[in-house]
């Protein structure tokens, strides 16, 4: 033994410490650098899909409103929900006190448009005029209840909190294809009247267990896009790139010492960082945009932070190979006032998500990018409180509900499934929330059983134990 190399303990304590990255860095030597079995490669077959633009709308868009037209419910108005359709429904505590469960139907029209004659609601009059590029599925289902759970669940695959998100999944099976912008981007915005809906937390974009560089980076419409990216008065480019040149150094060395991959992680972070520097405000000066671009998207994408805004920056982002882009709009919740209400969120995000498909399809961008419109449930057929013909809100709905997809490896003009006379249950052609999962995963080439983590001597996968890949819905 060279006793030269030996540095000696100071206590007990630094003894047990040290003993254990000892013990640490041997097991990551031979499970690899991730702390994991070495993961399959993907894509595991030819991918349709190389990006996904999830177009999230939080707080629950009502069916029987937009998408799901149920003439029968105008001729039963204030009539209530019969016990064979209602089968033991799990109601909220927002609703648990009515006597009753009247039947409420819609005050807007629906119509047939495109070739595909598809049907949707008069408060989508641009989504009406691209039906024949998406595929409206009818037959979704959850089983949560309440937002928090269904949103994460939708999400993580998880009603409970700590399950890494979709987005890092993908950055996890597939990683960056752009090295000067993350992998997963992650952009906000709210109704433009009224409130501003349910709170969304971070871990809805968190890694979970997964190694942290895997998480997605929330843009920002004020100030900084991304915060504490700029460089304080009197830091040099220069000197930026010796501080973390130094940070590295140090943080090499410690992880020699300890293998902890998320030193490893640290690093790669700040690099990134230091790219984005150039390559983030680029990225979010759209003043080059033609003004055909914002008559596109409206006179909303012109200002940060908006539904519009945030459309078109996915479509820049996507031509920079942005992997996953994940938009939230806030404000579907829609429990009293919806006639006041739902036509704000729909107007706030009907033109720019129509305009979105219209515009990668025009740069030759939708053929490999994943379009997804989804809330994280339904609404009830049913009124929330007394039914009004001009004045009603809605509760949660899980049983059914519906959303659309666009793009790459997705059967444009198509409606999938169909719900009862009532928009209450599901008749044929469920989906869960596993299976849009699933679904998008092999859109990407990924097998959705294949992309595993080892965490807690448990193999864990977005799809749990269950998912399957919807067929019918692909070309």
């Amino acid at each position: 033994m060279n006793c030269n190399h030996f540095t000696p303990y100071s206590s007990r304590r630094d003894l047990l410490v040290r003993s254990g990255y000892g013990l640490g860095a041997a097991c990551l030597h031979m499970l690899g650098a991730s702390g994991v079995a070495a993961k399959p490669a993907f894509p595991n077959f030819a991918p349709k899909a190389k990006r996904i633009i999830f177009l999230f709308q939080s707080g629950g868009p009502s069916h029987v409103d937009l998408f799901d037209p149920k003439p029968l419910l105008e001729e039963r108005f204030g009539e209530d929900i019969p016990d064979s359709i209602f089968g033991g429904q799990r109601v909220t505590g927002m609703v648990a006190h009515q006597a009753r469960f009247q039947v409420m139907p819609t005050k807007y029209k629906f119509a047939r448009h495109g070739q595909s004659g598809t049907e949707v609601s008069d408060l989508l009059p641009h989504i009406a005029k691209i039906v024949d590029d998406i595929c409206l599925i009818r037959t979704a289902h959850t089983e949560a209840i309440n937002h928090d759970p269904a949103i994460t669940f939708f999400q993580t695959g998880s009603q409970l909190p700590g399950r890494p998100s979709m987005g890092s999944w993908v950055d996890y099976g597939l990683g960056t294809a752009n090295e000067d912008l993350p992998a997963f981007v992650v952009l906000h915005s709210v109704a433009s009247e009224g409130p501003g809906g349910q709170g969304l937390l971070a871990r809805l974009w968190g890694a979970g267990f997964l190694p942290s560089r895997h998480q997605g980076v929330q843009f920002r419409s004020h100030g900084d896009p991304v915060l504490y990216l700029s460089d304080p008065p009197g830091m040099t480019r220069e000197r930026r790139r010796a501080v973390l040149d130094g940070a590295a150094a140090l943080n090499k060395l410690h992880y020699r010492r300890v293998g902890d991959p998320e030193i490893e992680t640290r690093i790669e972070q700040y690099e990134m960082a230091y790219r984005m520097q150039a390559s983030v405000p680029e990225l979010m000066d759209v003043s080059s945009e033609p003004e055909s671009v914002y008559e596109l998207y409206g006179p909303d994408s012109r200002k940060p932070g908006t539904f519009a805004g945030n459309c078109l920056l996915a479509r820049r982002l996507a031509e920079r190979d942005v992997r996953f882009v994940q938009l939230y709009h806030r404000g579907w919740d829609h429990h009293g006032e919806l006639p006041k209400r739902l036509p704000v969120s729909a107007r706030d995000t009907d033109q720019p998500s129509a305009a979105l498909v219209r515009d990668l399809r025009q740069r030759g961008l939708l053929d490999d990018t994943l379009v997804v419109w989804a809330g994280e449930f339904g609404r009830t057929p049913y009124a929330q409180g007394a039914p009004k013909p001009d004045d009603y809100g809605r509760d949660h709905h899980g049983r059914c509900f519906s959303l659309w997809m666009a793009g790459a490896g997705i059967k444009p003009g198509h409606v999938h499934g169909t719900t009862d006379e009532y928009g209450f249950n599901i008749i044929e052609g469920a989906v869960s929330i596993y299976d849009i999962q699933a679904t998008i995963l092999h859109l990407l080439g990924i097998d959705h059983e294949k992309l595993v983590y080892r965490f807690q001597g448990r193999r864990f996968r977005l799809t749990d134990t269950e998912g399957h890949v919807i067929r019918e819905i692909l070309t």
